[in-house]
This record gives C-alpha cells, sequence and structure tokens, in this order.
C-alpha cells in the first residue's frame, strides 16, 4: 500500500560504506531519490559514495562493481517511463532480475529505489517532498541499512 512503508531497527555496523548509484536520465527526479538516500546515510551516519551511470539498465552492474569494491551495500534510483514500445517491460525486467541476481552472488544488499512508472505524476508522487506520498530514495536507503544491521 502506497504511504506505509514498514518500520525496521536500522543500527549498521560502525565503520559501514554504501554506494548510492543513480541512472542519468529524468535528473531532477533522480536527484530527489539520490537526496532520500542520502538522508537514510546521513540520519543513521553511515558514509556513502555516489555515482551516476547512464540509464537503469546500467544500474546492476554498477552495484555489482561496487560491491565487489568492498561496499558493505548499494542504493540505486533511477525511473523508467512507460511508453508506446515494449521497452519499458525488457528494461524493467533486466534491472530487476540483475539486481536481484548481483544480491544474491554477492550476499550483500542493494536497496531498489528504481520507479517504474506510467507517467510523471507517478514519479512525482513517491520522490519525497512536500506533495508527494513515498520517499522511495529514503525507504531503498533504510531497506540497505536494515539488511546490513542484521535484518532485524
Amino acid at each position: 500500500m502506497a504511504g506505509s512503508a514498514p518500520l525496521f531497527v536500522v543500527n549498521p555496523p560502525k565503520g559501514s560504506q554504501v554506494a548510492i548509484i543513480s541512472a542519468s536520465w529524468h535528473t531532477d527526479i533522480c536527484a530527489a531519490l539520490v537526496a532520500g538516500a542520502v538522508k537514510a546515510m546521513t540520519e543513521h551516519d553511515v558514509a556513502y559514495e555516489i555515482s551516476y551511470v547512464p540509464g537503469s539498465f546500467e544500474l546492476p552492474l554498477a552495484a555489482q562493481n561496487a560491491l565487489d569494491k568492498g561496499f558493505d551495500a548499494a542504493v540505486i534510483v533511477g525511473l523508467v517511463l512507460k511508453g508506446e514500445t515494449p521497452h519499458f517491460e525488457y528494461v524493467c525486467q533486466g534491472v530487476t532480475q540483475g539486481v536481484m541476481d548481483v544480491q544474491l552472488s554477492r550476499s550483500k544488499p542493494i536497496g531498489f529505489g528504481v520507479l517504474m512508472c506510467n507517467d510523471i505524476d507517478q514519479a512525482l508522487a513517491r520522490i519525497g517532498g512536500a506533495t508527494a506520498k513515498e520517499d522511495k530514495g529514503y525507504d531503498a536507503g533504510i531497506a540497505a541499512l536494515a539488511l546490513i544491521s542484521g535484518g532485524k
């Protein structure tokens, strides 16, 4: 249900480091999602590094590279908008499966903040701020932190 993210005890180990990785399309939307993820890290005194990739399809590989470099978790954010062709379905499926494959192969969490929306209004409702129903960047950050905290 929209607007009712579960609450978790978040107590990441001291010295934890998280990679926040953003797609470069829809820069205003992605900037807000990054800000939400940064807010989660800041609230829990976790070090982070922000990087950018061309689009959402590149996020799984970038997350894998970050985890292989020693980050404890990654948070990925982006926006895929539905259009007139099947491109939307292929990109959404590829990103989702790619992220799952990386998490399972590396045994490290990836907070999933990739919006998959029918239109910009749906995205704007999910990026935080005064008029938004949700903050999916923040939620993705908290999800990653909850898992490096032990997942409780």
